[in-house]
């Protein structure tokens, strides 16, 4: 597929999981694509994850699009105006915004109230959930809304109707950062709609990232082996289902009907007609709030 040749897509938080699988998809569709993140083959972040932006680059150009790694602490004003700078004298124009960014998996600790909660920890979350999009928006848009058509994608946790609901299972730091990048969502979208630009929040479903593989012991060929320790695990999808589901809104010449939405991978799936990678439509929210949060026993059957 070749109808995002020409588009230049900016992916902050790219290194890995959603962020890496949204940068591939929007490359398989010819974009040339910005993949952003701390990690690289020289250094590491918190994360200390082995994932970097120039595999995820090389990934974007084998897929047939242009990938290119650019290091940036999005919590760093000045990096980030010099990327949106670097971006506008190579291309001229940024069509896709996706805000991936996160890297707060390692202060987040479950079944804790909010004053049990290392506040350093806490507050690190905020900053790396939160501030980096802001910062990112702030350099960014200006750039994007140089063209009508222009997409951001906010990447989130849930959707707007489960995250109503206080997410007590991972707390309060985690509940505030996933609805606020929500709410940014919304506020761009008012902003941007007088320059024929669009903004939605976008949420995978249990996602299978490397670090979730990992913590289970599986692999993404032999996932479901974990489903005999997590039974909901049955639920789960690769990271590709929500790179497609990001690369099929920025392909979409009548996005804008999505404005201001939250939306998901597996709502996405049934609209624009794609699968997962084993063929499957994974549909987790739903399954969530059918099966799993009404105790039912594990079974996936009408929801994938």
């Amino acid at each position: 597929m070749d109808d995002l040749k020409g588009k230049v897509a900016l992916v902050a938080g790219a290194s890995r999981a959603a962020g890496r699988a949204i940068a591939v998809e929007l490359g398989r569709r010819g974009a040339t694509v910005y993949a952003t993140g701390r990690t690289t083959r020289a250094e590491r972040s918190e994360m200390n994850r082995p994932e970097t932006i120039e595999e995820t680059a090389d990934l974007v150009t084998a897929a047939g699009g242009q990938g290119i790694a650019v290091r940036a602490d999005h919590l760093d004003p000045p990096q980030v105006k010099s990327l949106i700078e670097r971006i506008d004298e190579e291309q001229g124009r940024l069509d896709v915004l996706v805000n991936d960014i996160w890297g707060g998996d390692v202060y987040l600790t479950f079944g804790k109230k909010m004053w049990e909660h290392s506040l350093e920890g806490g507050l690190r979350m905020l900053r790396l959930g939160v501030e980096t999009h802001a910062i990112t928006s702030h350099y960014a848009l200006p750039l994007l809304i140089r063209n009508p058509g222009g997409l951001v994608v906010e990447m989130t946790d849930g959707t707007a109707e489960h995250n109503a609901r206080y997410r007590a299972d991972a707390g309060f730091f985690y509940d505030l950062v996933k609805t606020s990048v929500q709410r940014m969502a919304l506020g761009h979208s008012e902003e941007l709609k007088p320059y024929g630009c669009t903004a939605v929040a976008l949420t995978p479903g249990w996602l299978r990232s490397e670090a979730m593989l990992e913590a289970f012991g599986v692999t993404e060929e032999n996932w479901r082996e974990a489903t005999s320790r997590v039974p909901h695990f049955v639920i789960s999808e690769s990271p590709t289902f929500v790179g497609r589901a990001a690369s099929a809104l920025a392909a979409d010449p009548d996005v804008s009907r999505w404005n201001g939405q939250s939306l998901s991978s597996g709502q996405l799936a049934k609209i624009y007609d794609f699968t997962d990678e084993d063929g499957s439509r994974p549909d987790a929210w739903r399954y969530i709030e059918e099966v799993e949060s009404k105790g039912k026993p594990a079974d996936a059957t009408g929801y994938r």
